[in-house]
This record gives structure tokens, sequence and C-alpha cells, in this order.
């Protein structure tokens, strides 16, 4: 039996396969990649490396096997028909006779065009009749503080109004699918993941503020000004609405929700804004 990971060396990715190394023998981690070179840090530990995408279906040829665990890492794609995409990989763990597909979908209160594609994919699976876990990331804190240059230069701009976000580190995501894919009776199972505690940009803006030592200014607009905002910096305008869309779920209440199932599914409190804050001012 295998752990397969697709997208092993993405932002998400690459935690998990990090985590899994602390828990399960690394010659029974498969790491699904499209560029081997990014991968050889972790074929140099034992690793399996598989090269496989998402757009050529045959590439997934022989790379699972029978009662293989397998994580689905959404794609980034969003431009090639993620939903088709992520078929591919549903459909080869389904003539492999997988033991559990884990998907990264999106939170079940998420009625944003972003969401669309999760959607279409947690219906493939079911279809599928493969054993499931959905988990249902929410945001991450480095949405946010990956940006943290922009922000001390100009502010923070968003549409979400007084909206509160429950985000937590990619790491605690990470976390949540490795207690997945090492544990036992978590077939057909649907996890609402959050942060514990929800928190507003204007929150943000003084913490941020209060760590750098500059003074962040909160920049609400609406979600039509936030658009051509992020279509003025390269977005594609599809890309840029359904950013801008997020926001207004944000505003809606619809990523605020703490029902504590990523903490849970850990073991540990989830990582707080203001860590991620003061790791990326360190940086």
């Amino acid at each position: 039996m295998s752990i397969v990971v697709t997208g092993a060396t993405g932002q998400l990715g690459r935690h998990v396969v990090e985590q899994l190394l602390e828990k399960v023998p690394a010659d029974q981690i498969t790491a699904v990649v499209r560029d081997a070179e990014k991968a050889s840090g972790f074929a140099a530990r034992g690793v399996k490396i598989a090269i496989a995408d998402y757009n050529q279906p045959e590439t997934f040829d022989g790379v699972i096997a029978a009662g293989d665990k397998v994580l689905l890492i959404s794609g980034n794609e969003f431009d090639k028909g993620r939903v088709g995409q992520h078929k591919v990989v549903i459909e080869a763990a389904k003539a492999a006779g997988a033991a559990l597909l884990a998907y990264t979908s999106a939170p079940g209160a998420l009625t944003a065009a972003l969401a669309d594609d999760h959607r279409g994919t947690e219906a493939a699976i079911f279809e599928s009749g493969l054993p499931y876990s959905l988990l249902r990331n929410g945001w991450y804190n480095e949405n946010y503080t990956e940006q943290l240059a922009v922000a001390l230069e100009h502010g923070v701009t968003q549409a979400a109004g007084e909206g509160r976000v429950a985000s937590a580190a990619r790491a605690d995501y990470a976390g949540a699918a490795v207690a997945v894919l090492t544990g036992e009776g978590h077939e057909n199972s649907t996890y609402e993941l959050s942060g514990d505690t929800a928190w507003s940009f204007a929150e943000y803006v003084a913490e941020v503020s209060k760590q750098s030592g500059k003074d962040v200014a909160y920049n609400a607009v609406s979600a039509e000004v936030l658009t051509g905002i992020l279509v003025g910096v390269g977005l594609p305008e599809g890309l840029a609405a359904t950013l801008a869309g997020v926001d207004v779920a944000i505003e809606q209440g619809q990523l605020a929700g703490t029902p504590g199932d990523l903490s849970r599914l850990t073991g540990r409190p989830t990582t707080p804004i203001a860590e991620s804050i003061a790791a990326a001012l360190k940086a």
C-alpha cells in the first residue's frame, strides 16, 4: 500500500509530503509531479516519484495501485477545466481499486464561483463510488501574509467589508490531510476545515501595523473596483472577478465558520494569523 499525493511539489503538497515523512517510511509515499527536478529533494530521501499531468490521462497509468490511499490536491489551472483534470485522477483511482480518495475541496458554505469546480469534482467523486474523504479547506493565512510587502507599501485593499475569515496555515491543512491518509475510519467522510478563530481585515491590518511598526491602512472597496485593480496588475478578467467574488462571500460570512474539524483532526490548535504575520515579516 502506498500513499499517493498529486501536486506534491506545490505549496500545499510539499507540506503534506514533509509531514507524511514524519509518519510513514519514505518508500510508502508516491509524489506525483510534472517536473522531476522539483521533486529531486524528495527522491533523495527515498520518496517514490511519478511523473504525471492532469492534462494527459495516459500519464496516470500505473501510478495508483489497488489498496492505495490517494490525495487529490485540486489543480490551479482555472482556464483548463479543473473538473475534467480532476476526473483523470478519480478515474485512475477507481480503475486501480484505491482504498481511499481524499480531495482538497472548498468550504460547504462557499457559494462564490470559486467553489463551482470543487462542487463538480465532489459530484464526480460520489459518482465514482470510491471511498472518499472531502477535505473542505478554508482560506490560508498565506493568502494574505505572502503579500505583506504590498500591504506595507500600499495598504490592504479588499472587497470584504467587515466580514471575517477563519483562516489557518497551509501546514495546518496539510496536517489534516496526513491524519486522514495515515489514520483509519475516514471513508466517506466530509470535514469542514478552518481556523479556530475568525478575524476581520481591520484586525488584520492592526496586527500588521503593530508587528511592523508601520501604519497600514485597510482600503474597503466594492467588488467591481477590486476586479479592476486586479485586472490592472495583470490578472485575467475572469480570474479577477472570481477572486473579488470570494471577498463578497467573506463579507457575507461564508468563510467565518469555526466548526473545529481542523484542530480535531490534527490534535493541535490552528496557527493564528498573528503568528503567520510574524513569520512573514522575518522572512
